[in-house]
């Protein structure tokens, strides 16, 4: 029965809180839920919590925020109070010690945002619109000691459109997320569930920070619209002009015609609608840009307000 499997929870942001609403919905009896601590952000750099936090405590669900899992009696302490049948994670932040993993008498199991082996780590999603991917989607897996290493269990693949980026890509996953939890448990319960080895090679989805997120003119066109749209709109790819100043850029377009005369980096065209800079082999026009300290605005609305020559260079 759903109501007598003890499941605790493990994860973080709004894709994690998905998974998390579903198992709720559908009559899981979530006993417990662990998620990273309170972290300042914004301007006034105010404690803020998690999204799985918040939506626990609006559940009655009892929240954890373990600094570290590691070495950790006192977590060890909690989850054998706890007596979780289950272990959920998603978009936890933490990788789980071989401790915590041999608690639960039906293992520990993890939603991951891409088709493994494929995109093990920390931003799955985000890579696979960067390299181009057309299709990427969703594993569940056993989890081990490893990163993103574990037994696959279920798969469902998701298309990645041209006009998706990763925000409306991760709007699609999570959701496709949380229904494979359920099918995953479903079939962890009446005994059907299949393993799959993952083969040890692997690709790697590292953690984007934002030294890595400054736009290069000297890639092609399309390296760079997929660029922009696989940070957009976090943390956002950006552009600096010679004279230091910067912007980030949610969105651009392409072309891949033949420009003579400009430098990888230099403004093509800019007039009151468009603003475009030669790259490699064509020119990228910019279409949604945020000045340091200004809002979000289309190229339009940045054009009336900003003036730009096509001497002028971003670095």
């Amino acid at each position: 029965m759903k109501e007598d499997l003890r499941i605790v929870f493990m994860g973080t942001p709004e894709f994690a809180v998905a998974s998390l609403k579903k198992l709720v919905d559908s009559g899981y009896n979530v006993v417990g839920c662990f998620t990273n601590p309170d972290k300042p952000s914004g301007r006034g750099m105010k404690l803020t919590m998690s999204e799985v936090k918040r939506y626990s405590l609006d559940n009655n669900i009892p929240v954890f925020q373990p600094n570290k899992l590691r070495k950790n009696e006192e977590v060890v302490t909690i989850l054998k109070d706890l007596n979780p049948d289950l272990i959920v994670v998603v978009a936890y932040g933490k990788i789980l010690p071989r401790e915590i993993l041999q608690l639960p008498r039906l293992g520990c199991i993890n939603v991951h945002g891409s088709l493994l082996p494929k995109y093990r780590g920390a931003a799955p999603m985000q890579w696979a619109i960067i390299n181009g991917e057309n299709i990427t989607g969703i594993t569940t897996m056993y989890m081990d000691v490893g990163m993103d290493t574990g037994d696959m269990l279920l798969k469902e693949e998701v298309n990645i459109e041209e006009n998706d980026n990763f925000e409306s890509l991760h709007d699609k996953m999570k959701e496709v997320g949380a229904n494979l939890l359920i099918k995953t448990i479903e079939r962890i319960q009446d005994g059907t569930i299949k393993k799959v080895k993952q083969p040890e090679e692997g690709t790697i989805a590292p953690m984007i920070d934002k030294s890595m997120t400054k736009i290069d003119f000297n890639k092609n066109a399309r390296e760079i619209f997929n660029f922009v749209r696989g940070l957009s709109p976090f943390p956002g790819a950006y552009i600096k002009l010679e004279d230091g100043k910067i912007f980030k850029v949610y969105k651009v377009d392409y072309n891949e015609e033949e420009i003579l005369g400009f430098e990888n980096g230099q403004i093509v065209e800019s007039n009151k609608k468009q603003l475009k800079i030669k790259c490699k082999n064509g020119v990228v026009s910019i279409l949604e840009i945020q000045p340091r300290n200004g809002k979000r605005m289309n190229i339009a609305s940045f054009l009336a307000g900003n003036t730009l020559k096509s001497d002028d260079k971003f670095c």
